[in-house]
């Protein structure tokens, strides 16, 4: 199979877990009127945590790891997981869903500058231009498309959002440097474990079993959407990505989210459609192919 077939499986990939980050909001909506944000936090990835043991069984792949991959294992657990869930929860307590959605879009700039530092990944002049093309897209969207004005204060919730998505970027870089050699289906499951064991005591002090049992179907089947597709396979794609594309490539897809929210908003909440946010549609797609290298604008920079 031809490199080109590899990176379209790849750009597949992450397009999809992008799709189910941006689509979440709408099942996170609907429990949160029963739930509190960490309770549920802890639900999600102990629903996938057992959902990747099933398929860790099914294809039957070994579990049993090198004692010198455990400490990898556990700082990409306790960021990926742990660190970034809980400081964008804590976040979205204090600011507007809006103001999240633009103060995301840093989170492929701050990956482009530790790539080019710690991966030795290129900087070329079209990734330059598709990341800014991309930016102006995603501030279309989240704030002339949602009838939002750009602003920033000096908050918490401000600099928790930003350090949430310079936490994400440090993730992916690393996800990528330590390219532990363990199926990436594996690798997620642990990470799912860690997540959810240390976010449970989140669970017990908010009483999250007397919650869980106010729960109705319709809650619980949004539930299982969010703890298999958004936290068990979003993630075990986004770790499938990342073992062909380089990590640059990897997180402007990130770009898309606001995107998926926008569309899932308009089918699922009939929310209004604006001709602004087509447009920051259509940048967001020719910013994300300019920095995939599909146009080669200009030379490369070391």
């Amino acid at each position: 199979m031809s490199l080109s077939h590899f990176r379209f499986g790849a750009s597949l990939y992450a397009l999809l877990s992008i799709t189910f980050w941006g689509v979440s909001f709408v099942s996170t909506k609907a429990v949160l009127d029963k739930m509190d944000p960490f309770s549920l936090l802890v639900v999600r990835f102990g629903i996938g945590a057992m959902f990747l043991f099933g398929l860790v069984v099914l294809f039957r792949y070994p579990l049993k790891i090198k004692l010198a991959y455990v400490p990898h294992l556990l700082v990409l657990g306790i960021l990926g997981v742990f660190v970034h869930q809980v400081v964008q929860a804590s976040a979205l307590l204090t600011i507007q869903a809006s103001d999240a959605g633009w103060l995301i879009s840093l989170s492929p700039i701050f990956t482009v500058l530790l790539s080019l530092i710690f991966l030795q990944e290129k900087l070329s002049l079209g990734k330059v231009i598709g990341v800014s093309i991309a930016v102006a897209g995603v501030l279309l969207i989240t704030t002339v498309g949602h009838g939002q004005s750009f602003g920033f204060s000096l908050s918490i919730g401000y600099f928790l959002m930003i350090a949430s998505t310079l936490n994400w970027a440090v993730y992916s870089v690393l996800l990528k440097k330590l390219a532990i050699p363990m199926p990436s289906l594996v690798v997620t499951f642990y990470m799912s474990m860690i997540g959810f064991i240390m976010t449970l005591p989140f669970f017990v002090r908010n009483d999250g079993l007397n919650q869980l049992a106010t729960l109705e179907s319709e809650h619980w089947a949004h539930l299982l959407f969010l703890g298999i597709f958004v936290s068990a396979v979003a993630y075990w794609y986004w770790a499938k990505a990342l073992e062909v594309m380089q990590a640059s490539q990897v997180s402007v897809f990130m770009y898309f989210e606001p995107l998926a929210t926008l569309v899932a908003a308009i089918i699922l909440l009939n929310e209004r459609f604006m001709a602004s946010s087509l447009l920051g549609g259509c940048l967001i797609i020719l910013g994300v192919m300019l920095v995939q290298e599909r146009f080669r604008p200009g030379k490369t920079f070391k």
